[in-house]
């Protein structure tokens, strides 16, 4: 597929910039231009995506576009350490190859099926060149593969979310496959189905979509940034699983270390409510820590949940922002030490911000933008001073002047 004057090209030009290069490269003997600046920019994105595949020699890389939709490293290896081992896995929709790489890696076999046939050569290719000889690549139609295939573990399937047009979709029954459709026969097919659906979609509905079939489902974040939204189906749990789906809200740092928290969908409060802080505390200066839950918590909407689990109050329901009297090392988000609160009185202000230049501003449930809050304190952007703008229960709207903890 490569040749070597075409692969020392690669080699030479490995760290250039993409979009210069191929303006100031003329015609080269034997060298495919085009494909060689495919591979250098997919090998350029791969080093902070996929970066284990990066180090690989070789390597093919598709379209920028099959790049940017591929999932990253961590969330495959978050899938692969969801699914466990078996004997076959079968990946309906395997587009590059990177979910299916990591997961059939604790499986005895494993098909990926990949009705674009450039695609599926170059994941052909690759797992050869991981030694993933174990895996089988089918050229073809993934619902067609469906319904003539042998009894298998697991099924992954991740439905293209964008439509005719180009346009993107998020709801299951607008994306391709439609798994509302299948999903019936899926279930017949392995003894576990892994859905990979839009972190847009609200996880609340797809498990109505799904009803009964769904075991647990995953909000999944990299460097709280919200990723993908992921539902397991069938298996020995759904037997069990009498209180419903459990919901795992996980954000992955890229040091390999975890942010998990559970709870269950359908009864996300299994003990009486925790104290609001109108009534378990009546100042404000009882509070030295504030809060702000990752991206996974935020988009599952566990407050409630979040404030029982780590013994801390909410500052009102709709500003999702939680404080404690002491610190919260295991915190799920991040963390800062609460220096001044004041109200927008402005000898209040004056006094909260003195010796303050510029600061990170957020707000949350509060009537000004960032910019206009920033006009209106005349502070720059950046520092080490954060604060919070927001509603507090009982209290009206307030401002946390705080500094982060590492």
């Amino acid at each position: 597929m490569i040749n070597e004057a075409t692969r020392d090209f690669i080699r030479r030009h490995q760290d250039a910039d993409v979009r210069q290069l191929a303006l100031q490269t003329g015609k080269e003997s034997g060298v495919d231009i085009s494909f060689a600046l495919e591979q250098i920019a997919g090998r350029q994105k791969a080093r902070t995506k996929i970066p284990s595949w990066a180090a690989v020699d070789d390597i093919l890389y598709p379209s920028r576009l099959s790049m940017e939709q591929c999932s990253s490293e961590a969330t495959a290896r978050y899938k692969a350490e969801i699914c466990g081992r078996g004997r076959l896995f079968v990946d309906l929709t395997a587009g590059f190859g990177v979910d299916a790489a990591f997961i059939s890696e604790q499986f005895s076999k494993a098909v990926c099926v990949e009705q674009q046939e450039r695609l599926s050569a170059i994941s052909s290719a690759n797992f050869q060149r991981l030694g993933l000889t174990h895996v089988q690549t089918v050229c073809g139609d993934g619902v067609a593969f469906l319904h003539s295939m042998e009894h298998a573990d697991l099924l992954f399937i991740d439905p293209a979310r964008r439509d005719a047009h180009g346009s993107r979709t998020y709801g299951i029954a607008d994306c391709t496959p439609n798994v509302l459709e299948i999903i019936g026969e899926m279930l017949v097919k392995a003894d576990r189905v892994l859905l990979k659906l839009s972190p847009m979609l609200d996880w609340r509905k797809a498990v109505d979509d799904l009803r009964s079939d769904v075991t647990s489902v995953h909000i999944v974040s990299v460097d709280n940034e919200c990723k993908e939204l992921l539902i397991e189906l069938g298996g020995e749990d759904l037997e069990t699983n009498v209180d419903g789906p459990r919901v795992v809200c996980v954000n992955l740092h890229p040091d390999g270390s975890q942010e998990r928290m559970e709870f269950n969908a359908l009864h996300p409060s299994s003990s009486a409510p925790h104290p609001p802080l109108s009534t378990a505390h009546s100042s404000l200066s009882d509070f030295h820590f504030l809060y702000e839950p990752n991206a996974s918590i935020m988009k599952a909407g566990c407050f409630d949940s979040v404030a029982r689990e780590y013994d801390c109050c909410q500052l009102e329901k709709n500003s999702h922002l939680f404080v404690s009297e002491a610190e919260i090392p295991d915190f799920p988000g991040r963390r800062f030490i609460i220096g001044q609160v004041t109200s927008m009185n402005r000898h209040e202000l004056k006094e909260a911000l003195a010796g303050v230049s510029r600061a990170n501003i957020a707000v949350r449930n509060f009537p000004m933008t960032v910019a206009e809050l920033r006009k209106r304190l005349k502070l720059k952007d950046g520092g080490d001073v954060y604060i919070f703008a927001t509603m507090v229960e009982n209290h009206g709207y307030r401002l946390f002047v705080c500094r982060k903890i590492s």
